[in-house]
């Protein structure tokens, strides 16, 4: 996955989109590095997508978004396209990204659906125009999709389409920034079945179906008129290489 885990925490670093090596590898490690596959997505890009409906349907011009963890790329990247879809619809919208952790805890950062709940209810205390807001924290992000829920505001999911896999939430849940995992999977899988596949990284994005945002399901008559031109015309741009999506920091943990 493009978390890491696994044999890189004793043989090397993994980033957002590469596989590092290091020659110090000793052992039954290194033999398990050798043969890992990355699958890696662009989660920056998904983001925008997101950013670019939370704008087109907020009337107040402030959105947020809630991460996990600091240190988390992906999450980082979600949030750092959302800021600049957000912005590419409408370039004077405040966009709040904040974070529940800055040092890594398994449970608060990505497994503790009632703590991301309070954290979401302050975010929305303190900035009471807010009104659309994208989580990026698993479980703890399913907290921040209940306290916006609770508000009667508009909600974003992450990774799957959460409409479907967050039923509880399903009438806030408007859309969802998706790495398009069933199909990263499959091509990892095929590429196997037909031969011998070096270790490293693959990288979804939307050159290859990788990444996008879901279905507004019945919510639909929430989002302009036109907003579906306007992500198809972005999603176009990523496919042809045209549109940056992450700033020159991407990926790294804010200050």
């Amino acid at each position: 996955g493009d978390r890491g885990g696994g044999p890189e925490k004793v043989c090397g670093g993994v980033g957002e989109g590469t596989v590092g090596w290091r020659d110090d590898c000793k052992g039954e490690g290194a033999e398990r590095w050798r043969k890992y596959m990355q699958l890696v997505c662009k989660a920056d890009q998904a983001g925008y997508l997101a950013g670019m409906v939370a704008a087109s349907v907020s009337k107040s011009g402030v959105i947020g978004a809630v991460g996990g963890l600091t240190t988390c790329g992906p999450c980082v990247r979600y949030i750092q396209g959302y800021e600049l879809g957000a912005k590419s619809v409408k370039a004077d919208a405040v966009v709040k990204g904040v974070y529940v952790t800055t040092s890594f805890d398994p449970v608060k950062s990505f497994g503790d659906q009632p703590g991301g709940k309070l954290f979401a209810q302050n975010l929305l205390a303190s900035n009471p125009t807010m009104d659309v807001l994208f989580a990026v924290g698993g479980l703890t992000g399913n907290g921040v999709l209940d306290a916006a829920c609770d508000k009667g505001l508009w909600a974003i999911g992450v990774d799957v389409d959460q409409f479907l896999s967050y039923a509880a939430d399903s009438k806030c849940i408007l859309t969802s920034a998706e790495k398009h995992l069933s199909s990263a999977v499959a091509t990892a899988i095929e590429d196997l079945g037909a031969g011998p596949v070096a270790a490293g990284a693959l990288t979804f994005d939307a050159t290859n179906d990788g990444v996008g945002v879901s279905d507004f399901h019945p919510n639909a008559s929430a989002v302009p008129a036109d907003l579906q031109g306007k992500l198809d015309a972005a999603l176009a741009a990523l496919k042809a290489g045209t549109l940056c999506t992450c700033p020159a920091n991407c990926g790294a943990p804010p200050k």
